[in-house]
């Protein structure tokens, strides 16, 4: 299945149907009155996540969502049926923009659908016209048109820990070594076109996800390489794993770690505020690592957690995997008691209800 995290589609809501004019014609009622009913609002827009959906790939070839149309109003007072309602089944992590204002709309945390446009009201019939002074109404009124826009869906993977780092520097080698993902894996860079997602057993039945960005190198932040497709899902991710290579075959590990806490933060300062690990790869390369207790010490220095691993070999993996699985152990307990204490926030609070008023949208003005 092809990887698409983006798409561009038009989304229009149902128009109302209209209002008819009718008289009751029937013999031995000379006077019958007006009969014409209303028409049917038209149908909403729901937007909904859905577990079953991991790519956007059914909004890249079928641009255009529309909602049902209300039925028209008929004789005898009969309304028209309302249109139906469209719900959109969209990933985790989806962003809703308006097209033309860049305004964001919606993001698709859960599966709870979430009214995005209102359907057009249904146009009125001649008989909520009737009054004490218009007994022979003639007139009747059209359907609202629905809402249309231009929606841009964008997909941000939700995953607990995020590898970043240079291409080759290891990432799809690591997160086929600790998880049942198979991503591409050779000798040149930006092997890895999509991010690929692995499901990782930690301590005990734990689990957590891990996402293999692909390589992220200077200039990401501006488009450069596969630069914007792939940094955006780095913002999902609740804990983020910087790899660099000590291999000495590509450019030096500490220019690599600076290069990319500088594209991330050019892209969204909010990117440095995540918790993170160091982990320095390709160890099985290095001949002597008393070599790399500079660049450790370096890191150190910056605050940075440093672990040692060889992907190939499995030196160091097992202890990295055990720490990801206590960090993300930590920040989902964070979350839980986060969300707790907004809920007990929400509890104390009042709320006064009004009672709806009764009846039909439309009233004659005779009515009460």
């Amino acid at each position: 299945m092809k990887f698409v995290d983006y798409a561009k589609v038009e989304i229009r809501s149902g128009k109302g149907g209209n209002g008819c004019c009718s008289f009751r014609r029937e013999k031995f009622i000379p006077f019958g009155g007006p009969d014409g009913g209303n028409g049917g609002d038209g149908g909403a827009v729901y937007v909904k996540g859905s577990t079953r959906r991991s790519t956007l790939l059914d909004f890249k070839f079928k641009q255009h969502f529309h909602a049902g149309t209300g039925g028209g109003g008929m004789g005898k007072d009969r309304h028209g049926k309302r249109g139906d309602d469209l719900v959109l089944e969209l990933p985790l992590g989806t962003t809703l923009k308006d097209a033309e204002t860049d305004e964001l709309l919606m993001e698709v945390m859960d599966e709870t659908p979430r009214l995005l446009m209102t359907g057009g009201r249904g146009g009125r019939g001649n008989a909520t016209f009737r009054s004490s002074t218009n007994r022979v109404p003639m007139e009747s009124t059209p359907g609202e048109d629905g809402q249309l826009r231009w929606v841009i869906l964008e997909l941000k993977l939700m995953a607990d820990v995020g590898l970043v780092g240079y291409p080759n520097v290891g990432k799809s080698t690591f997160i086929s070594r600790i998880s049942k993902a198979r991503p591409k894996i050779a000798d040149y860079p930006f092997t890895t076109l999509v991010p690929n997602l692995g499901v990782v057993q930690g301590q005990g039945y734990s689990t957590f996800v891990v996402a293999d960005i692909p390589g992220i190198i200077q200039g990401a932040h501006d488009g450069v390489g596969l630069g914007l497709q792939f940094l955006r899902h780095i913002e999902r991710t609740a804990l983020l794993l910087l790899m660099l290579d000590v291999s000495g075959v590509t450019m030096d590990p500490w220019e690599e770690y600076q290069v990319l806490l500088s594209e991330m933060e050019q892209f969204s300062a909010a990117l440095l505020n995540k918790p993170r690990l160091v982990a320095l790869t390709k160890m099985d390369l290095v001949a002597d690592e008393t070599t790399l207790e500079p660049l450790k010490k370096q890191l150190a220095e910056k605050g940075e957690t440093v672990f040692a691993l060889s992907a190939v070999s499995g030196k160091g993996v097992e202890e990295l995997v055990n720490r990801l699985a206590q960090e993300v152990a930590q920040l989902r307990e964070k979350e839980r008691a986060q969300q707790d204490q907004q809920k007990s926030g929400e509890s104390g609070e009042t709320h006064t209800l009004e009672d709806p008023s009764p009846g039909t949208p439309w009233e004659s003005p005779d009515e009460s």
